[in-house]
């Protein structure tokens, strides 16, 4: 009597007893840790990605909402295997849109997701380490180039500065030690000379040992480390003594912090690469009118990325029919990889449309081409990074 007496008041008042679920995607961004300031605004990337599919729909045909589920992996190993044990667990995510770093990326993939079936989604790590990790399970994939291209980006960039013979400093972790290691290779192979090869740890409150002994067989230095841990630290004490007249390195040091710290009048003869997009493209336009309006800055390292990620996972999960964790992979090759009509960055109902109607499409992403290949891994371009008017200043490398 009951039942019936509830079920009439549901429908007196124009009530359902239906309730449209949520879909949950991880999201382990560093929020903490050696780079919160890159980290910042890849978040928002991810959240106006988001804010997207839940504007123009939602997903399937109830407009179910995408809801991504925010932790903290620090940039740390043992941190995100916590936080991504959580999302696969307790919130039963369906897929992951993260980590930001190599290391926690594996670690979380070795530990937690490739076991529970779960695709990780990677929009920042970039170790070539990760291309070999899944052992054929297609489930780790990234929108940010290897660094097997990226180090020799560098080493070519170097050349091309007159860079002869230089010491080389790296964090002990998997990114830093990974890409030391293609740009090592790289530039010897080009006929440059490494007058030292040396790790160094991080979190130190003071590398002036180890700046000598670099700065004893060269005036060049390339580094690679984040900037919150030793970046700034080693680049500080290096200036302080008048080691080394140049500095090349990567992504991990390309914060504004940098700048604030160093000073910008002290980082003339400073280069740093990182993963870059072709702004004259159509999906760059698209993305960066979209970007500008909610205050995302659209350019910087890996934010059209995080936002590409983001995208592609509800295109994946719409492409699937479902949340089920394992149709997602297949789902996502399809989407990204086409053929199909194109898709732009923003244009989720355009999307919903022609999937629903049995149609094909092809997502072109803010930061180029998603187009994944057998190791989960895409294409990408590089720019370099030097001071201007008190700002890290991107050039594409052509």
């Amino acid at each position: 009597m009951m039942k019936k007496l509830i079920s009439s008041v549901a429908i007196l008042f124009g009530l359902s007893t239906v309730t449209v679920a949520d879909v949950k995607i991880g999201n382990p961004m560093a929020r903490t840790g050696p780079i919160p300031e890159l980290v910042k605004p890849m978040s928002a990337a991810v959240d106006l990605a988001v804010e997207h599919v839940n504007d123009q729909g939602g997903l399937f045909s109830d407009g179910q909402k995408y809801i991504a589920v925010k932790v903290d992996s620090a940039c740390d190993p043992v941190a995100a295997v916590d936080a991504v044990t959580k999302l696969v667990n307790v919130e039963m995510v369906t897929g992951i849109v993260g980590p930001v770093c190599s290391g926690a990326t594996i670690a979380q993939a070795e530990s937690v997701s490739i076991p529970a079936g779960v695709v990780t989604l990677s929009v920042s790590a970039s170790s070539p380490a990760i291309s070999e990790m899944e052992n054929n399970t297609d489930l780790v994939f990234r929108t940010a180039a290897s660094d097997a291209y990226q180090g020799i980006a560098l080493a070519e960039l170097a050349m091309a500065k007159g860079l002869k013979e230089i010491a080389v400093s790296y964090a002990n972790d998997d990114y830093n030690a990974a890409i030391a290691g293609v740009f090592t290779k790289a530039f010897t192979s080009m006929g440059g000379k490494i007058t030292s090869n040396e790790a160094h740890e991080p979190n130190k409150a003071s590398y002036r040992s180890e700046v000598n002994t670099l700065g004893a067989g060269s005036n060049n230095l390339a580094l690679f480390a984040y900037y919150g841990s030793s970046g700034i630290t080693i680049m500080r004490n290096a200036m302080e003594t008048g080691a080394f007249e140049n500095f090349i390195g990567a992504d991990g040091m390309l914060a504004q912090e940098v700048i604030d710290q160093i000073g910008a009048e002290n980082l003339g003869n400073v280069t740093f690469t990182t993963s870059a997009s072709d702004s004259s493209t159509d999906a760059f336009k698209s993305w960066k009118k979209h970007a500008d309006a909610a205050n995302v800055p659209a350019s910087d390292p890996f934010v059209p990325n995080s936002y590409d990620a983001a995208f592609l996972m509800a295109l994946a999960i719409e492409k699937a029919g479902s949340a089920d964790r394992s149709k997602i992979a297949a789902a996502l090759r399809e989407v990204a990889n086409g053929p199909g009509e194109k898709i732009l960055p923003g244009e989720w109902e355009k999307a919903k449309a022609i999937m629903a109607s049995g149609g094909s499409i092809d997502y072109v992403g803010a930061a180029g081409p998603q187009d994944f290949d057998k190791n989960g891994d895409v294409a990408g371009l590089f720019s370099k990074n030097t001071v201007v008017d008190g700002k890290w200043k991107p050039v594409v490398i052509k």
